[in-house]
């Protein structure tokens, strides 16, 4: 584990980390508790310990869609391995987090905010070090954010799929077709490993359905995804639509 952490640190210069936090919620309370703390007091910690841009994000839904549960994905950057590390250490000390967040801080066991709280810890890849604010114009509320996880069936399968996204140049293909990407990240821990993530955004439905049928249309694809050395790298894709809150910074 030393190893590990050691090798995240001598990297940190070069690319960003990740926490995507994932709330599991059964009730309409739990999301508007949990929407206040992050509105009134997580976002505002985070602010003032120096991360200016928290998205947070909730599944699109429409008469079509079946949730067992309710959701909040919260996503924030970090400029090192070692920034992961020191934010609960600030918040502890943030006097002024733990007067607004009280109410979620403090809920009783038989009272909880959420169900379960999951969280994936990511590492930028390496051409597209750092994230990106999507150029959009619709209302936060009618975007489409496609938050894709793709797994691999081992882990040399998955460094390939990654060495598709970079060498390969399907980031170059995405930023040609401006699917306004967030981030493109290996997952370092969470629970589908190994596997990878990234996050498209779009104006609006038919923006993003125009967006993939560009790509599925593109000569550099039909290329790239016929190349013998990128066969077989992706076992499963998980995709989730998602939108900004209305107080999300991204």
């Amino acid at each position: 584990m030393v190893l590990v952490c050691s090798a995240f640190q001598l990297s940190a210069a070069q690319t960003e980390f990740y926490q995507l936090k994932i709330y599991h919620l059964k009730t309409d309370d739990q999301e508007k508790r949990v929407d206040a703390y992050l509105q009134n007091a997580y976002l505002p910690a985070l602010h003032r310990s120096g991360i200016a841009k928290v998205g947070v994000f909730k599944p699109v839904v429409n008469e079509t869609t079946v949730l067992a549960e309710k959701f909040i994905y919260v996503f924030i950057p970090f400029k090192s391995f070692n920034s992961v590390l020191a934010l609960e250490q600030k918040l502890a000390k943030d006097e002024q987090y733990a007067a607004d967040g009280k109410e979620y801080i403090t809920a009783l066991y038989n009272n909880a905010a959420y169900e379960r709280l999951e969280s994936i810890l990511l590492k930028a890849f390496d051409d597209a070090p750092h994230f990106a604010l999507p150029k959009l114009k619709s209302p936060m509320a009618k975007r489409v954010y496609e938050l894709r996880s793709y797994e691999s069936p081992s882990e040399q399968y998955f460094q390939n799929k990654v060495e598709m996204f970079n060498k390969g140049d399907e980031i170059g293909l995405f930023k040609r077709l401006n699917f306004n990407a967030v981030f493109y990240a290996s997952v370092i821990a969470g629970s589908r490993m190994p596997n990878l993530m990234y996050l498209t955004t779009f104006e609006d439905t038919a923006d993003r359905e125009a967006h993939w049928k560009a790509f599925s249309a593109d000569d550099y694809w039909k290329k790239l995804s016929t190349m013998p050395q990128y066969q077989h790298n992706v076992s499963k894709n998980d995709t989730k639509f998602i939108y900004p809150t209305d107080y999300s910074d991204i």
